[in-house]
């Protein structure tokens, strides 16, 4: 079972064989016939209609993919049956990482510091530089967030475990 939802319709797909082409869109039975032309995109015969599909973009983590069919674009957002059990648990969010601050991994000189309060941040932006045992070591977002306040200055010694960064 899959909800897939647009601008303006809502739908409840369940594919009934392992080709997709047979299944039920809102309880109402569907047989339709779909090659794949080329990658990410698909020609397909429903209802003796034919359309042109082509996946322009997608968003995995997000679970969005904009869909030109012939020459109309739809941003379709796609749950399966894991995401509907998930939110009807109330545990959507379960996959989000909230960090409220970085720490020093190790003792060492910050040399760099590459944010600013204000800024946001996504996993794996650089934050800042510190140099320890005479290596440069970049210390990186661990998740997406706003950074709060920096409690640390260029050219300060630090120790292991010490707020560097703090996150709103």
């Amino acid at each position: 079972m899959y909800s897939v939802k647009g601008k303006d319709k809502a739908f409840e797909v369940e594919f009934l064989d392992a080709s997709g082409n047979k299944g039920t869109i809102n309880g109402t039975d569907f047989d339709l016939d779909m090659i794949e032309v080329r990658d990410g995109a698909f020609h397909l015969i429903y209802d003796n209609r034919s359309y042109n599909l082509e996946v322009v973009a997608s968003n995995p983590k997000e679970k969005t993919f904009d869909i030109k069919v012939n020459n109309g674009l739809y941003t379709l957002e796609v749950k399966d049956k894991f995401d509907l059990l998930l939110e009807q648990l109330g545990l959507e969010d379960l996959a989000t990482v909230k960090i409220s601050e970085v720490k020093a991994p190790m003792p060492g000189l910050v040399l760099n510091i590459l944010v600013e309060p204000g800024q946001e941040v996504a996993s794996g932006d650089s934050l800042l530089v510190l140099e320890a045992m005479k290596m440069e070591n970049t210390i990186k977002s661990p998740a997406e967030g706003v950074v709060k306040a920096i409690t640390v200055e260029t050219g300060v010694a630090v120790e292991k475990n010490q707020v560097l960064i703090e996150f709103e």
